[in-house]
């Protein structure tokens, strides 16, 4: 599939999580072999505002192309003029989040609330595609719920206004995370468009990667949930989908190895006390399946400063074992 300068064959990207992929995290995935990732979604408002702390999340510094920026909003010219100030940045790509559910942002209008106003969805995909001369993209669910499903309408739409790829989590609003993503719907929207579809949604292995792909006739694959601990998962689809092998498990020891890595980044661009709070959900899942696991997580929430979680890691890393 192509995308702007951009080609790729049967792409495989990490998915734009809140709070999770910020540039630690996506510097670690690409430490392993992850190439196409997304920043966590930015606030339009805030970046026109030029928040410090959203300028932050607009750090795109040293990362490779493609630099991949998703932005969420409501207002058409406040969006075109955040996707202005992303490329300024350093964005190779704009994408809009037509998708994300929770209550605070769905309150403002922005995220899946766009579902219910297919005309503003359009409007603001169409002014952002105007400004800018980078790729725009979007990312959304089916619909609000299972009895309004718009996700085949609204990539129509999106087309007719110049957005290059879609990117549909197989769930409504409604649903959140419960239940299964239907990749039945994600393929009539792949069937109403002639533009890339990328299939989000349940995708935890390089089988799951290779049956939504089949299943849905999509041009790629996006990895949320799945990558969370292990961000290996990443380029173990991509080489399964290239070579039809499923490579070796992840061993512990490289597990522990890259978390500490991680933590690292992490207390490098955001300090001890944001760094420490934040790094704890990633030590969790880093640990999951490890021997003692729910003991190690109990001293990782613990933990007081970072080096006390350093200590942890080490002490699991040398000792084969964790009591």
């Amino acid at each position: 599939m192509r995308l702007g300068k951009f080609q790729w064959k049967n792409p495989v990207f990490l998915a734009p999580m809140a709070g999770v992929t910020d540039k630690a995290f996506r510097e670690t995935v690409r430490s392993v072999g992850g190439h196409l990732v997304w920043t966590e979604m930015i606030s339009d408002k805030a970046l026109t505002y030029q928040n410090s702390r959203t300028l932050d999340m607009l750090n795109l510094s040293g990362e490779p192309s493609p630099r991949i920026v998703q932005l969420f909003g409501s207002d058409p010219e406040i969006m075109a003029k955040a996707a202005v100030l992303a490329v300024e940045k350093g964005a190779d790509v704009v994408d809009i989040n037509m998708g994300c559910p929770t209550p605070k942002i769905v309150k403002n209008g922005e995220g899946s609330a766009l579902l219910l106003d297919l005309p503003l969805a359009q409007r603001i995909a169409e002014t952002v595609v105007k400004n800018v001369e980078v790729p725009v993209t979007v990312k959304m669910r089916l619909g609000w719920t299972a009895e309004k499903i718009v996700a085949p309408e609204l990539a129509k739409r999106l087309e007719e206004v110049g957005v290059q790829m879609v990117s549909v989590h197989g769930r409504t609003r409604e649903q959140f995370y419960a239940g299964k993503a239907n990749r039945e719907l994600i393929r009539k929207v792949k069937e109403e468009v002639n533009i890339p579809v990328i299939a989000n949604g349940d995708i935890f292995s390089p089988q799951d990667a290779q049956e939504a792909l089949e299943l849905t006739g999509c041009d790629g694959v996006m990895i949320g949930r799945g990558a969370l601990g292990n961000p290996w998962l990443i380029p173990q689809i991509e080489h399964f989908l290239q070579e039809g092998e499923i490579l070796p498990e992840t061993s512990w020891e490289e597990k522990i190895e890259v978390a500490l890595a991680h933590l690292e980044r992490v207390l490098n661009y955001k300090g001890e006390r944001i760094g420490l709070n934040e790094m704890r959900k990633h030590a969790v899942w880093y640990i999951k399946g490890v021997h003692n696991a729910a003991k190690i997580r109990d001293h990782i929430m613990q933990t007081k400063n970072s080096q006390e979680m350093k200590d942890v890691f080490l002490k699991v890393l040398h000792n084969h074992v964790y009591s």
